[in-house]
């Protein structure tokens, strides 16, 4: 299987369906009629790449060294649709410096290889003509910016690296007074709206017109003043005389409402749900709970890594295979971990009702005595006082408050990780304070693993290798990493001599007994204690990590369905 990447992203790059796989709409919560997706024509040195995939030369390292600088070219033509004032050029991800020319006019510059970025450039295009487009990336894979599991030499828990363009690259036309963001904050009774409007004189007092599709069909309008305002679905009066009595998201039942912001030059399609994630005590113990009501989490680690793409699935209709397929074990959450994914896997979690726990991704130096070995034998307490340079606090405190606004509102997002196991840990207490005044709607996993500090909305622990008695005090346990176990199946793994996992199992019963045998000794039995929640690493194998509930290429699920249906619903509270 190991030659997958090298038939999917080679210098060419088409391959049949992949060809036009991702010409899906970049951003679901934010749609606009006027927008074309640059997807053909592109050159990487001179030779013909296929965007958004990575190409086989970046991914072997770019002639022999990372870090060289990529120049992606296309030549584009502005569509007779493109009515409206200004054009905006969006990419949903670069790793790791991005520098754009149009026409050899210099457009902007963006550093962070994991979140979106835009830039105006009305000024630098021929409407009558052919455009020139220039990327050129840098790429060093420098610990200064996050740069997650990526490593030129490859093996074990470090994968391929990537760099360049590897989402989509598209046009937007928009008018002069423009929405440029909606943020989304719902409960239980309607949705908070905050615009951010471009051309606005006081953004606070320019107005706006909300239109509400309901789930009993029936439409709900409003008309507000300000670009900061409440809109309370529950004042609506049906045709039948009562009052709309809204329709909860869960995991069960995940209702999204549509809505239509409509400005005095500006409309934007987009949606929300009603729900709440908080911490209550119920009946002595703090849990987690979703709308009021108490919630295990029952999660699986997502890396987000596709033996077809690395970075990106072949289509992003696999993104909601993967989340089908973990319902269909039970599960309720996934662990994106340090990672960020293209818009279209949060769209799919906010379709189909699960629910996320987003990881920032990690810069800065890894130590395996330091942050592995010796924290697997008991040593989980460090001060947090590791001297870090000033520039890669900037950074990675940029790219939590990118992640988070990118993010903000979808539904499906119900905790964020910061730091996991020691990696590029500092001001862990800070941190949290600093993620809290972003977002104080959703949990915080400050320090996941080990290395814990004073503030966090969890006890978070990784524990691999063993079985053990779980103590609870007062903040809720969240078993944020275990288990882990392999299985290798040999026509189905990336590399037959450097697999591993911890511990192994030689069948699909013998995988399954070991999985529930954690859960039924250390996770049940803490339940009524305290433990809120687990995380079984991981939902599908990753390169050398054989120890997914799916094979890497998704072909063959490694555990009994039905006994993992049965263990969620024993989980259930």
């Amino acid at each position: 299987m190991k030659d997958t990447y090298c038939t999917l992203i080679t210098e060419a790059g088409e391959q049949g369906k992949h060809k036009d796989g991702w010409k899906w709409y970049p951003r679901p919560q934010m749609k606009r009629d006027g927008y074309l997706i640059l997807s053909e024509g592109w050159t990487l040195d001179g030779a013909p790449i296929h965007i958004p995939f990575v190409p086989q030369s970046v991914l072997s390292g770019y002639s022999g060294e990372v870090g060289e600088r990529l120049i992606y070219q296309t030549t584009f033509r502005i569509p007779d649709t493109f009515d409206k004032e200004r054009i905006l050029l969006h990419f949903g991800g670069v790793d790791q410096i991005a520098e754009a020319w149009i026409n050899d006019i210099y457009v902007g510059r963006h550093e962070d290889g994991y979140t979106a970025f835009s830039f105006d450039v009305t000024d630098a295009v021929r409407r009558d003509a052919d455009n020139e487009l220039t990327i050129q990336v840098t790429d060093t894979l420098s610990k200064e910016f996050p740069y997650g599991k990526q490593r030129k030499k490859r093996g074990g828990m470090w994968y391929t690296p990537m760099s360049g363009i590897w989402q989509n690259v598209w046009l937007e036309n928009v008018p002069a007074n423009y929405v440029e963001g909606i943020t989304l904050k719902p409960d239980l009774e309607g949705v908070h709206i905050t615009l951010e409007r471009i051309g606005c004189v006081e953004a606070t007092i320019c107005g706006f017109r909300a239109v509400v599709t309901l789930h009993n069909g029936e439409t709900y309008e409003q008309t507000f003043e300000s670009c900061q305002e409440y809109l309370k679905v529950t004042d609506h009066v049906c045709a039948d005389g009562s009052i709309y009595q809204p329709r909860l998201w869960t995991p069960e039942s995940p209702y999204l409402y549509s809505m239509k912001i409509v400005t005095d030059t500006d409309e934007v399609e987009t949606y929300f749900a009603l729900r709440t994630i908080d911490i209550r005590n119920v009946e002595g113990v703090n849990r987690v709970c979703l709308n009021g009501e108490p919630i295990f989490l029952h999660g699986v680690l997502d890396q987000g890594y596709f033996s077809d793409g690395i970075y990106l699935p072949a289509e992003p209709e696999e993104y909601e295979r993967d989340i089908l397929r973990m319902k269909e074990l039970g599960m309720n959450m996934l662990r994106k971990h340090i990672k960020v994914e293209q818009e279209a896997f949060y769209y799919y979690c906010d379709k189909h009702g699960m629910l996320v726990m987003q990881d920032m991704v990690n810069s800065g130096g890894y130590s395996f005595l330091r942050d592995t070995a010796l924290p697997t034998l008991g040593m989980k307490r460090m001060k947090d006082t590791r001297k870090i340079g000033k520039r890669r606090k900037e950074l990675f405190r940029k790219h939590v408050e990118q992640v988070i606004s990118q993010l903000y509102s979808h539904p499906c997002i119900v905790a964020y990780t910061i730091f996991n196991e020691g990696w590029g840990q500092f001001d862990s207490d800070a941190m949290y304070d600093f993620v809290k005044k972003l977002d104080d709607s959703r949990l915080i996993d400050a320090t996941s693993g080990w290395f814990w500090q004073k503030k966090s909305d969890f006890d978070s622990e990784h524990i691999y290798f063993k079985t053990r008695d779980l103590t609870v005090k007062e903040r809720p346990l969240l078993v944020s990493e275990c288990g882990g176990y392999s299985r290798k199946i040999a026509e189905h793994c990336f590399n037959l001599k450097r697999s591993y996992g911890y511990g192994s199992a030689g069948d699909e019963k013998a995988l399954t007994d070991m999985i529930t045998d954690m859960y039924r000794k250390m996770i049940l039995p803490g339940i009524p204690k305290g433990v809120c929640g687990c995380v079984y690493t991981q939902l599908s194998d990753v390169e050398d990590e054989i120890n997914g509930l799916y094979t890497y290429d998704r072909k063959v699920c490694k555990v009994d369905k039905e006994a993992m249906r049965k263990l969620a619903e024993e989980l259930k509270l």
